[in-house]
């Protein structure tokens, strides 16, 4: 009866934290600059407090791996219609029920994807032109996050479709008409990858999430990062200190 009683509350954690992404007047306002930037998020609001106060915050710089015999991420993503929306943060695309990834015996579901300019996660110092997240939960309510590495290059049919469709201001999730999309096709055809204990990238900062950063990037056309650049110049929280936390690297 707990056990159970645990799980509905993180799932009504879960959820809120999926409203305050779609709806950004669900909590106090936050920016990438100025008064509201990064620096101030864990002052905004006693809820952001992990913002200054977490030991284990994302992104991070991802150096000194160890690596390790990981089980590969098991990608089982379905076609869905695109609903998208302009967060005031990002661009998001909100998943339909019924696609999820497993890692070894454990499920975690797909909720929704977003971007980030530039990448927030670097390897070694390097930074990328853009970072996709693709948000997944379990059955808990525990949070795990595939993040895309994504640079210059050819252009990326999947990205295309995504910002081809791009609303202009930031509003309510709207369905695009006769357009459908399916996640795996943002995947590089390398799937090793970085894993570790973090956080979410934004307010309220909250820990416990299960980062699995790909290691090899996609590429992007220069145009693309443009079209969403002209919303979001910068949507990217700065680097913050790993502090110790181990990084594990899939040997593939």
């Amino acid at each position: 009866m707990l056990q159970r009683a645990a799980a509905c509350f993180l799932c009504v954690i879960v959820g809120c934290l999926t409203v305050l992404a779609q709806h950004p007047g669900a909590g106090p306002e936050f920016g990438y600059s100025g008064a509201e930037g990064p620096q101030a998020w864990g002052n905004l609001s006693p809820a952001y407090a992990a913002c200054k106060l977490g030991h284990a915050q994302s992104p991070i710089d991802i150096r000194a791996t160890t690596k390790q015999s990981l089980p590969p991420i098991q990608f089982h993503y379905e076609d869905v219609p695109l609903r998208i929306v302009n967060n005031g943060h990002s661009i998001q695309v909100n998943y339909a029920p019924g696609s999820w990834i497993t890692v070894g015996d454990h499920r975690y579901d797909l909720r929704q994807f977003h971007f980030h300019h530039p990448s927030e996660e670097h390897i070694n110092g390097k930074g990328f032109d853009l970072s996709l997240h693709l948000v997944h939960v379990d059955a808990a309510g525990k949070l795990a996050v595939v993040a895309v590495l994504l640079e210059g290059g050819s252009a990326n049919e999947a990205v295309r479709r995504v910002f081809d469709n791009l609303p202009p201001t930031p509003g309510q999730e709207h369905s695009v008409a006769r357009i459908t999309i399916n996640a795996r096709a943002f995947l590089p055809p390398a799937l090793g990858y970085y894993t570790f204990e973090g956080s979410l990238t934004t307010p309220p900062c909250t820990e416990g999430v299960t980062w699995f950063v790909l290691k090899t990037p996609d590429e992007v056309s220069t145009d693309e990062v443009a079209a969403f650049a002209k919303l979001y110049p910068k949507d990217a929280r700065p680097i913050q200190p790993a502090e110790g936390r181990k990084i594990l690297e899939s040997e593939f």
